[in-house]
C-alpha cells in the first residue's frame, strides 16, 4: 500500500510544487483527490513563527497580503508576515477581555470584502456587573497595520453561566453570512439544558447577516435560517445540540461545513453540519448515550457524527480543515484534525457521507489549539503551549 502511494504521489505535479514553492497561479489550480484506498502521505511540520503567547486561532484576510493573523488568548491579535511576528499588534483589547482556562479572545473573522470595507469581527469573553458573557463585535481597521481601537460595535451579547465551554469561533461561510460557534454554557453534562433548548443561543451554531441591520438590532437574521418564525426558537440558530464546538471550517471546494465538538467523558466527535440539524448533546455524547445523563436514550431524530474516537485515544478534539492545497498531493480532499491532550494529528476521507479512510499522520510535541488555512489553502497549526505556528509540509 505504501509503495503504491509513493508511486502515485511521484506522478503528481503537486509534489514538485511543494518542493519549489507554490505560486499564486499554482494555488488557483485545484488539487486532485486520490483514490480512497490510497491512504495518506507522510507529512512533517515546518516552523514559521514563534514567540506568541497562548495562540488560539489563525486567520487570513481576503486582501492578497499573505499575512497570517494569530489570536492570542489574553486579548491580542498579532500579524505574522514572512515568518516574522510584527512587534506592534493589529488589535490589543486585553483591558476588556477576561482570559484564562477556556475564556479569552477566541477568534477573528475578516469580512469577505475586507479589502474594500476594512471590517472584521471578534469573539471574546468579558465580565461586567451582570456577570460573564460572550461578546461578538465588529471592528474596523485604521490602516493596513492596525485596527481602530475605538471602532467596536457590539452585535451579540450572550450570557455565560459558567467559565468553560465558550466555543468561540467565527467564520464567514461561502454564502457571505457570519457563523458563530457557541458552547453549551459550561460546567459538565450541560446542567441547565442549553444545547437542547431552542430558546437559548448556547450549545448552537448561529448564522447572521452582518451587512444589514434590523431596526435597533445591528444585524439581520437571514430569511432562510431554518427556525425563522418557528415558535420557541431563536431565529439565529443554524444547528443545535452542540457541547463545545471549538473549531469548524468550510471545505474550500464544496462548501461543506465540518465541525469538531469536544466530548465529555467518553467520546470526541466530528460532524458535518446540515441546516437545522440537531447533533444530540446532551442526550448523546458522540455516538453513545451520555453516560452521566442517561445511559439509555432514544437517538432517533438526532444527526449522527461522521466520525468519533474514544478516550483515551484523545480527550479534546481540535477541528481542522479539508485540505485543498497543492503542496501535499496525497492529502487532497482529506479532513485534518488533532487532539489537544493526546497531541496527535489525524486525517480522514469521506465518500457519500461515509468515512472510507482514517489514519494518524503525526505524534506531536505540540498542544494544537487551532488550525489555520492560508490563501493557497495550505494548513498551519498553533501550539498553545510553546507559542509556535507550524506549517504542515510533505515529508521529503
Amino acid at each position: 500500500m505504501r509503495k503504491d502511494l509513493f508511486s502515485w504521489e511521484r506522478g503528481c505535479a503537486g509534489l514538485l510544487a511543494a518542493l519549489l514553492g507554490a505560486s499564486a497561479a499554482q494555488a488557483a489550480t485545484p488539487c486532485v483527490e486520490p483514490p480512497a484506498e490510497a491512504g495518506f502521505p507522510p507529512v512533517t511540520l515546518q516552523q514559521v513563527a514563534q514567540g506568541l503567547r497562548e495562540p488560539v486561532h489563525i486567520a487570513v484576510a481576503p486582501d492578497g497580503s499573505g499575512r497570517l493573523y494569530v489570536v492570542e488568548q489574553a486579548g491580542v491579535v498579532r500579524v505574522v508576515e514572512r515568518g516574522q511576528v510584527r512587534a506592534e499588534p493589529f488589535l490589543d483589547i486585553r483591558a476588556q477581555v477576561e482570559s484564562g482556562g477556556e475564556k479569552g479572545l477566541l477568534s477573528i473573522a475578516f469580512h469577505p470584502r475586507y479589502r474594500d470595507n476594512g471590517l472584521f469581527f471578534v469573539d471574546y469573553t468579558a465580565r461586567d456587573a451582570t456577570g460573564l458573557h460572550t461578546r461578538i463585535s465588529r471592528w474596523r481597521r485604521a490602516s493596513t497595520e492596525r485596527a481602530d481601537p475605538k471602532s467596536e460595535t457590539l452585535l451579540l451579547r450572550i450570557g455565560q453561566p459558567y467559565s468553560n465551554h465558550n466555543g468561540g469561533q467565527l467564520a464567514f461561510g461561502p454564502d457571505g453570512y457570519l457563523y458563530i460557534g457557541m458552547g453549551d454554557g459550561g460546567a459538565a453534562n450541560d446542567p441547565q439544558g442549553h444545547a437542547q433548548n431552542p430558546g437559548s443561543l448556547l450549545g448552537k451554531l448561529l448564522r447572521i447577516d452582518v451587512d444589514r441591520a434590523d431596526g435597533a438590532r445591528p444585524y439581520r437574521v437571514p430569511p432562510d435560517n431554518p427556525f425563522v418564525n418557528k415558535k420557541g426558537y431563536r431565529p439565529e440558530i443554524w444547528a443545535l445540540g452542540l457541547r463545545n464546538p471549538w473549531r469548524y471550517s468550510f471545505d474550500a471546494r464544496s462548501g461543506t461545513l465540518w465541525l469538531a465538538d469536544v466530548g465529555q467523558d467518553r467520546a470526541e466527535e466530528i460532524d458535518i453540519i446540515r441546516k437545522g440539524g440537531n447533533y444530540g448533546w446532551n442526550v448523546l455524547e458522540g455516538d453513545i448515550c451520555t453516560p452521566a445523563v442517561n445511559a439509555r436514550c432514544n437517538p432517533s431524530g438526532f444527526v449522527p457524527p461522521i466520525f468519533t474516537y474514544r478516550h483515551p485515544e484523545g480527550f479534546s478534539v481540535t477541528g481542522g480543515f479539508v485540505y485543498r492545497g497543492t503542496a501535499i498531493a496525497g492529502l487532497c480532499g482529506a479532513y485534518l484534525y488533532a487532539d489537544y491532550v493526546s497531541k496527535r494529528l489525524w486525517a480522514l476521507r469521506v465518500r457519500d457521507d461515509r468515512v472510507v479512510a482514517q489514519g494518524e499522520l503525526l505524534r506531536l510535541p505540540h498542544a494544537v489549539s487551532s488550525f489555520g488555512q492560508d490563501e493557497h489553502r495550505e494548513l498551519y497549526l498553533a501550539d498553545h503551549g510553546s507559542g509556535k505556528i507550524l506549517k504542515i509540509m510533505p515529508k521529503p
